[in-house]
């Protein structure tokens, strides 16, 4: 899955989002309007709803056929990954922060296979790009572009202040990146144009689909709103 990743529309979840649906319902939604990649994120749920989250959502992204096209995540839970890997569950790897687990020790023991994200630093964050040794990470998630709910910390530096990124550091970040960079944080659809002009690979969302009323029509609109400001 590696070689075949998309992270044009990424989509991150966990039971906290859902306003009480199952994930993989929200997850079966997203991937039917098109969305490219998928992470399970939560910090309230056990590690068996970890687990039946990511069977359950392997199975509807099986039952549209794109198990071989759409990455399955998890966020943070090296345990969990490898749970699911014991148990026979589709799951493509592992999304960790910057003070989670390091990121050589997942691709050690999930595999050259495996796809491994990494939330990029907060601060002085080209230079950090520009020094990484990115052999063991497969994309940066950078944000937050805006205040977001979903993730009260995002932005919040070490004196208590915000830090949301501009275009022309997500711009910057992007031309200086060897991997592919992801952008997200409050981001609506009229956020699309601008994080596309950066020349990022993509969004990601969580309540703008999660949260929505029709979470289905929600995904088609931000999947078109890519797909059409690249045709332009």
């Amino acid at each position: 899955m590696r070689n075949k990743l998309d992270i044009s529309s990424y989509l991150i979840v966990g039971k906290e989002n859902t306003q009480g649906r199952p994930v993989s319902s929200i997850v079966r939604d997203a991937v039917k309007a098109g969305f490219t990649c998928v992470q399970i994120r939560s910090k309230t749920a056990s590690v068996r709803e970890l687990i039946a989250d990511c069977a359950e959502s392997a199975l509807e992204i099986q039952k549209l056929g794109k198990s071989d096209s759409v990455a399955l995540l998890i966020n943070d839970r090296l345990d969990v990954a490898l749970a699911c890997r014991e148990q026979g569950i589709k799951l493509d790897g592992i999304h960790v922060g910057q003070d989670d687990i390091p990121v050589s020790v997942c691709r050690k023991y999930l595999g050259r296979d495996a796809i491994v994200g990494l939330s990029a630093k907060r601060e002085n964050l080209v230079e950090y790009i520009k020094n990484l040794d990115i052999s063991d990470i497969d994309y940066f998630g950078a944000g937050p572009l805006h205040k977001t709910a979903t993730k009260a910390d995002a932005g919040i530096l070490h004196d208590g202040t915000f830090l949301a990124r501009s275009k022309e550091e997500l711009s910057e970040i992007a031309k200086t990146s060897k991997v592919p960079v992801v952008v997200g944080g409050g981001v609506t659809i009229t956020d699309i144009p601008l994080i596309m002009s950066t020349g990022v690979a993509g969004f990601f969302v969580v309540s703008a689909v999660a949260g929505a009323e029709n979470p289905y029509k929600a995904a088609c609109e931000l999947v078109n709103a890519w797909h059409k400001t690249g045709n332009k």
